[in-house]
């Protein structure tokens, strides 16, 4: 559907993140699926090496200076190999998001640039064990003392957590401040006090070290806060950009490939003497699975040139929750057509249906619940409406008795 709006320079980057996807092993999927891989470093200098690693980033740090209109097109490729590499893939932008937008040129010089490089990798620790979705409850506190600030409490879900060499981590500086003022961000390194003492077992989305992360009097140096002492709001709110983003672009990506197996094989096989592929049964779901990628790659594109050129960030934040949303629905219902078209052999592992369909699970809950991007849409829609008035013509008064006041109950 995007072929008609890309750049010439889009198509090449797409091929070049083709080459890179197909470039990957079979036998590390297996291996990360069937947990003989637990972090996959060399997938990561791989991607660095090719250069395709935080692509909007300035040249200056490593990055190419790309839109988001152009990383959606690479990441939804990535996507292809199923969530855990997407999201690997994803966290170089996505912390690098905060550092490049709040952090210093010192923490750009340390940070950002090795990250780029494949010198460094990096995780994000957000979620608690109270607490997911409820950001602004975190119980982590650090505490100023003197040139540091010292970290305890805990973070799980970290996906990255058992390879990262640092770590994004939003904690609780002044307990006595409303919580939309008193959080702050830190670049922590791994090291003393820094501990990763679970790795999860997961449904599916295996092999990238998802973690707990135990913080025990970990000393941060004072030049890893991030942004302001109690500014991690303004943070939080922009990394709802390339969290969302990425999550609903790879999600195309992982229906995509689910959809291509399964219409393939709707073409081979055959049932009461005719390939599957004449059933309306089965063509239907081809059908409606190509609607649902389309789509979902149309609201991806236009929230990412959103995202590059709209300066109304309530906008964006509701267009971001939105492609979140809708494209891992849809990913999830493409899938659940792939599987249904295959029939009881995409049950089993001769093909990858049953792991995209256990990866595209999680991409519903991760990056804030899509019942969170329920709140989120709805919240900043009557925002919006109710700030401006009729968008357009005022149609309430298009009514044969729209006079009859009286009719008009409101209490």
């Amino acid at each position: 559907m995007l072929e008609p709006l890309l750049t010439e320079a889009q198509r090449e980057l797409r091929d070049e993140v083709r080459a890179f996807v197909k470039s990957v092993p079979r036998e590390l999927l297996l291996d990360m699926d069937a947990e003989r891989v637990r972090y996959p470093r060399e997938y990561i200098a791989e991607a660095a090496r090719r250069h395709l690693l935080g692509l909007r980033f300035a040249p200056q740090w490593g990055g190419r200076g790309l839109p988001w209109t152009s990383e959606v097109v690479a990441i939804e490729e990535v996507g292809m190999l199923g969530t855990s590499l997407a999201c690997l893939y994803s966290l170089p932008s996505i912390i690098g998001e905060a550092i490049s937008v709040f952090g210093t040129a010192a923490q750009k010089e340390k940070y950002l640039r090795p990250t780029l490089e494949g010198k460094l990798t990096c995780a994000e620790a957000l979620t608690e064990p109270r607490g997911g979705s409820d950001f602004f409850g975190t119980t982590t506190r650090a505490r100023h003392d003197g040139q540091s600030y010292i970290l305890n409490g805990q973070k799980r879900f970290v996906v990255g957590a058992e390879g990262a060499d640092y770590f994004l981590v939003y904690a609780r500086t002044d307990p006595q401040a409303p919580p939309h003022k008193s959080i702050s961000a830190f670049l922590v390194d791994r090291g003393p006090g820094v501990d990763v003492e679970h790795v999860y077992g997961l449904m599916g989305t295996r092999g990238g070290g998802t973690g707990r992360i135990y913080f025990r009097d970990a000393r941060v140096p004072a030049e890893n806060l991030v942004g302001r002492e109690n500014g991690a709001a303004e943070i939080f709110y922009r990394m709802m950009v390339p969290e969302r983003l990425t999550s609903a672009a790879g999600a195309v990506g992982l229906g995509r490939a689910a959809l291509e197996v399964a219409a393939r094989y709707s073409n081979r096989r055959k049932a009461f003497e005719a390939i599957i592929r004449t059933f309306e049964g089965v063509s239907f779901k081809v059908a409606d699975s190509i609607t649902l990628l389309d789509a979902a790659r149309g609201l991806i594109h236009a929230t990412a040139h959103a995202a590059d050129t709209d300066t109304d960030t309530a906008r964006v934040r509701r267009l971001v929750s939105e492609s979140k949303k809708f494209g891992t629905e849809a990913a999830w219902q493409v899938v659940n057509h792939a599987m249904q078209i295959m029939g009881g052999i995409g049950y089993t592992d001769v093909y990858p249906v049953e792991r995209l369909l256990r990866d595209a699970r999680l991409i519903m809950i991760w990056t804030g619940t899509n019942e969170v991007m329920d709140l989120v849409i709805q919240h900043e829609y009557y925002k919006e409406l109710l700030a401006r008035g009729p968008a357009g013509r005022d149609v309430e008064p298009d009514a044969a008795q729209a006079e009859l006041s009286d009719e008009k109950i409101y209490e």
